[in-house]
This record gives C-alpha cells, structure tokens and sequence, in this order.
C-alpha cells in the first residue's frame, strides 16, 4: 500500500509557492481515522503551538455566527467563544484576543488564523496547526481564506473507522435500517473521504495523504516522507520522547485493548462477524478496493436494489445537511456541543 499518495494531478494552487517551514498545518479526515494521533505527533516534533483541542471553526462557528461578517456576529461569537474550552486551553488574555478578533476577523479563516498565531506567539513557536476532522468538508474554504495552508487527509481502513463509529454510538440509520449501523457508518465514511480527496485534487502540492495503517506500521518510514511536505524535520525518536497526547496514550475508542499488544490496524478481523463484514463490504466494498484495501468477502459490485437504495438515500442525506447548514440560514442552528461552553 502506498504510504503517501502525491495528488499533484489537476489544476494547481493559485499559491503555488509558500513557505513550508511556516505554513499551518491542516491534519484532516473522516472521524476516528487517526487525525489526533498525527497532530499530536507533529505537536511533539516541536515548533508547532500546542493546542490540545478541535477548532471547530468552519463546521460549527462560521455557519453559527454568520461567518463573523458583522459586528455583531464576531461579538456574539466570542460571548460564546470565551467560555468555552477551546478558549480555555489557549493559555491567551480573554480581553487583548477579544479586541483582535472583533477587530481584525472578517471570515472564519481570519479568526482561526488570529487565535492560532496568538496562540503560536506566546509559547514562542513559529507555526500552528488544525486537526478538526470535519473540516475535510470545508477545504475550498481553508484555501480561499487561509492560502497558506498545507492538508493532509489521513485516511483509514472503513471497516475499523466503521466499528469505532458503532462503539462511540455515532451511527443514526433509519428506522427501517436500523440492524445496519456498521453500514450506515461506512457509507459517512465513503462519502466523507470521497469528498474530501476530490477537494484535495485542485490543490497539487498543498494536498497529500497517508494512510493511517502505514502511520501505525512504518512511522519512521511515513513521517520521514511527510517531513518534506510540512517543510520541517518529523523526527520519530524526539516525538516519542515529547510524547503530547495520543503519541503516549492512544486515543483509541477500544479502550480495553491498550496495552503492550494494542494495535489499531484491522482490528475489524475480530470485532466483526462474517455476515457483518459481508454487509459492510456489498456496501462499500467497491470503495475500498478503490484505496487498495483487500476484501474479505465476494463482493463482486452487485447490483441488488437494498444496496442501490441504501447508497442512494443516505449519500443524499449527507449532502442535503451538509448543504442546509453551509448554504442557508439553518447554519445558525448548528450544535455547539463540542464547544464545551460553560454557564
């Protein structure tokens, strides 16, 4: 399998020449496929701010406070911001960043941009990075708003992102699905990653991926590959001995499993049964194959009507949410629970 896929086919960056040395870092994919495990180790490289939180700017704040256009919407924006945890483990001043963003920000990139350098200043480092798995959705925005920026879109075996999806109970089939979550869970899959490599291909080498099985099997090897994209030297002896987060604790949804044999790679061999791993793979077979993943079953590309429907119906869905919450006022709405806000 090839560690790290250089999609430089396509049309190219209208900022084709940056400065990798100081260009943010954005570390993306569909959930639970290893996105923390890679920030945290470019945070243990050093000379990135360490920032132990997602974001959540283009996925949550934009859409639920008008893309900070007005006056009124950076306001309200940081009433909500400053109590939330995403501004209490920034180590900032409450007011000097306060006056800033109100200030300066115009758009979600100008905020995260302002937040992050601030954030990078006072720990005296030169460079930040993302790693909130959603914004995979929102690439053509980190681009337009934050030209400088460098993605890495991880990506990981569907049938293990599907099983830690079921076990963090993030799946919602419908009600007439409802024996099919691992399905459900690798179609968001498929329609996440699919999204996010077409978005990845305008950007020529601002775009690479990896792939999180080589990250867990050849680190040395992957991270070395990737040290010339993010333009900086990913030593893998002084990353395990900064040690920041998941490098030394896994941020694994199996928890019962860690130890000196943990291992997060295939882990679907044994959580799943026969049938299951059949159902998934008459699902999503045809993209994994795509990936280079080898199948476990016969999936041959049938045709039947429960899969086209399926397929159909719930790649629809994805895109009409996503589509209600960036394009139409319904983004006001959006969930703050990952904020962690405080009363």
């Amino acid at each position: 399998m090839k560690a790290l896929v250089d999609t430089a086919t396509g049309r190219q960056s209208s900022s084709a020449s940056i400065d990798r040395k100081s260009a943010p870092v954005f570390v993306l994919g569909c959930p639970r496929s290893g996105t923390t495990a890679l920030y945290h180790m470019l945070l243990s490289a050093g000379n990135f701010a360490v920032y132990r939180a997602e974001s959540h700017v283009f996925n949550i704040l934009a859409p639920r406070f008008g893309h900070m256009r007005s006056l009124q919407d950076r306001e309200e924006l940081m009433q909500h911001w400053l109590r939330s945890k995403l501004f209490r483990v920034s180590g900032l001043d409450a007011e000097a960043i306060r006056e800033k963003v109100i200030a300066d920000c115009r758009n979600g990139g100008d905020f995260l941009r302002t937040v992050m350098e601030a954030i990078a200043r006072h720990q005296g480092v030169e460079r930040w990075a993302d790693c909130t798995p959603e914004h995979l959705l929102y690439i053509p925005e980190i681009k337009r708003e934050i030209p400088q920026a460098l993605i890495i879109h991880i990506i990981r075996d569907g049938r293990d992102v599907a099983l830690s999806y079921v076990k963090q109970g993030w799946t919602y089939p419908m009600p007439w699905d409802a024996r099919e979550h691992l399905g459900v869970a690798g179609l968001y899959w498929e329609w996440i990653v699919r999204r996010g490599r077409q978005y990845g291909m305008s950007l020529g080498e601002h775009y690479r991926e990896v792939r999180f099985e080589d990250l867990v099997s050849q680190p040395r090897e992957t991270l070395a590959r990737l040290s010339e994209f993010v333009g900086q030297d990913l030593d893998y002896d002084q990353i395990q001995r900064a040690g920041i987060g998941s490098v030394r604790e896994p941020n694994s949804s199996f928890a019962d499993e860690l130890g000196a044999q943990f291992n997060p790679v295939a882990r679907w061999k044994t959580k799943m049964t026969g049938e299951e791993v059949a159902g998934f793979e008459r699902l999503c077979g045809g993209f994994l194959k795509e990936l280079g993943y080898p199948l476990a079953s016969a999936f041959l590309g049938q045709r039947d009507l429960r899969r086209w429907r399926m397929r159909t119906t719930y790649f629809a869905m994805f895109a009409g949410k996503q589509w209600s919450k960036t394009r139409t006022p319904l983004g006001k709405l959006v969930h703050m629970g990952p904020l962690q806000i405080s009363r």
